[in-house]
């Protein structure tokens, strides 16, 4: 952050931190945040019931900084949770943070160096500022499926392409976003009961029209633990999130006089076929293999993808999720002089 811009904005961030059952890890996500570059910042921290020493552990940190708020959720549960710490703050800027996890040393000063506050119509209009994570595993190696995440968001950030990205994944991490108050308050906040809740988020965030500004630098440190939510919960098990990208594709980029078409006749391909029958919308089903390519399937015609250059102006979902194949579609897909944000998405 420049000097300049330091002394004359210190605008206070609150982090709201719901808290469950993490005392092995919460000592260490908190000292990260007393650690941070910028210091300007009040924290949230929202005991959900947990049956460990995690509130004793908050009391603790409330009593040696006072910028730190030790709170007990009067109604169980995470987006409760998150509800109960927002409804405390007072900070102009809002963002999250989960109590397994980690945050870089200059995360906060990176993120609000990237608002200008002398540009009251920049905030108004609304910003968000968002960048890329790195997976971590104390006992082995992390993932395969985490690191591509990780190397995806970075790349998405780099590029900015998140507009464009997001019915892939969600291209905003639930712990890596910086919003302004007013801004977060527009959207809903953390209101609706939606799971996954961070990227039915971040798709609202995309549906208020909000810039999303990514810093392509490593702003989150992400613990991956067997236990962790997204492993056992059950709205996280089919973790596609089909219904929300349908729903959102419906809100923020179907142009009805536009034909419909479903590119891929595999499982993602029948599931989202389904979710798109129930909106009584015709549409159009290609894919590439012989096999299915004639054949009827839920009434439907599959034919051959070539029939999508005699199409005028379509809007296609691909339900491919193979990285090779992805690639093969769109080569494909530029010879038809078909641009991918614009014209067709990727959904797996």
């Amino acid at each position: 952050m420049s000097i300049l811009k330091s002394i004359i904005y210190i605008v206070k961030i609150s982090i709201i931190l719901p808290v469950k059952d993490t005392e092995k890890y919460l000592a260490e996500c908190i000292d990260s945040i007393l650690h941070q570059s910028y210091s300007d910042w009040e924290l949230l921290a929202v005991n959900d019931g947990s049956s460990d020493g995690c509130l004793d552990i908050l009391q603790e940190y409330s009593h040696m900084d006072n910028r730190i708020i030790a709170l007990n959720n009067p109604n169980p549960g995470l987006i409760e949770a998150l509800r109960y710490g927002y409804s405390i703050s007072s900070g102009e800027l809002i963002h999250r943070m989960d109590s397994d996890d980690i945050m870089p040393l200059n995360k906060l000063e990176l993120m609000i160096d990237k608002f200008d506050f002398e540009n009251r119509s920049q905030l108004s209009g609304g910003i968000v500022i968002t960048g890329g994570t790195k997976y971590f595993k104390e006992d082995g190696e992390v993932g395969n499926g985490f690191k591509k995440y990780d190397a995806w968001l970075m790349d998405v950030a780099r590029k900015n392409s998140h507009k464009i990205e997001m019915y892939k994944e969600s291209v905003i991490p639930s712990n890596c976003w910086l919003v302004h108050r007013e801004n977060f308050d527009k959207i809903g906040g953390f209101y609706p009961d939606t799971f996954p809740e961070d990227y039915d988020l971040c798709l609202r965030f995309i549906e208020g029209g909000f810039d999303i500004i990514g810093i392509p630098e490593v702003l989150h440190h992400w613990r991956d633990r067997s236990d962790r939510i997204s492993r056992n919960w059950d709205v996280y098990k089919d973790n596609r999130f089909f219904d929300l990208k349908v729903t959102y594709f419906y809100k923020i980029t179907r142009v009805f006089d536009r034909p419909l078409v479903l590119w891929g006749a595999g499982k993602n391909g029948k599931d989202l076929a389904k979710l798109l029958q129930k909106r009584e919308e015709s549409f159009r089903w290609v894919c590439d293999n012989e096999n299915k390519i004639g054949k009827d399937i839920y009434g439907i015609r599959i034919e051959h993808y070539d029939v999508i250059q005699e199409i005028v102006n379509p809007q296609i979902i691909i339900a491919v999720a193979s990285p090779n194949g992805q690639i093969e579609i769109e080569e494909e897909l530029k010879t038809f002089n078909l641009k991918k944000g614009q014209d067709y998405w990727f959904f797996a």
